[in-house]
């Protein structure tokens, strides 16, 4: 299964349709948060049929949920944008709190900077396409491969 990990597009969509037409096709979309009310946008321009999406610190007015926990491949994964846990000053809160819910994965967004790493669970950020604020300035997003009973794979892209 391949699994398309973004975050904190914020509305400007010329990125991540740049990242669908190179990667699709995908299995699912997976996004962390920081539509800016680009969800239904999103949707449409994907042609896959799973697309979790989590409501983050900038999308006011969205119905879409603040946390999703999912199963992909046999992982048990917990989405979130990640500010509730103060994932600016660190990912500790957030770990506890996806070891809690007995995540294998947990995804967030919210700092604009990626990250890959595996902390008794693994922990991953695919940073921001629109406004990425790690060295380099890069746009970047992240491909998740699993299959059943092996484990997964996640390889950090820029555009």
């Amino acid at each position: 299964m391949k699994v398309l990990i973004v975050s904190d597009t914020h509305g400007r969509h010329d990125a991540l349709l740049k990242v669908l037409r190179r990667e699709e096709p995908v299995d699912m979309l997976i996004h962390c948060g920081d539509t800016e009310g680009g969800e239904d946008w999103i949707r449409q321009h994907t042609q896959c049929l799973s697309v979790p999406i989590v409501k983050g610190n900038n999308d006011f007015f969205s119905n879409l949920p603040p946390e999703l926990e999912l199963d992909i491949e046999g992982f048990h994964v917990f989405i979130t944008h990640g500010h509730g846990y103060g994932v600016s000053m660190g990912i500790e809160r957030l770990i506890e709190e996806a070891l809690s819910r007995k995540a294998d994965i947990v995804m967030y967004g919210h700092t604009h900077r990626p990250m890959i790493r595996n902390e008794g669970l693994w922990v991953i950020n695919p940073g921001s396409l629109s406004y990425p604020r790690q060295e380099g300035h890069e746009p970047t997003y992240i491909i998740m491969n699993v299959f059943e009973g092996n484990k997964p794979e996640f390889n950090l892209y820029t555009l």
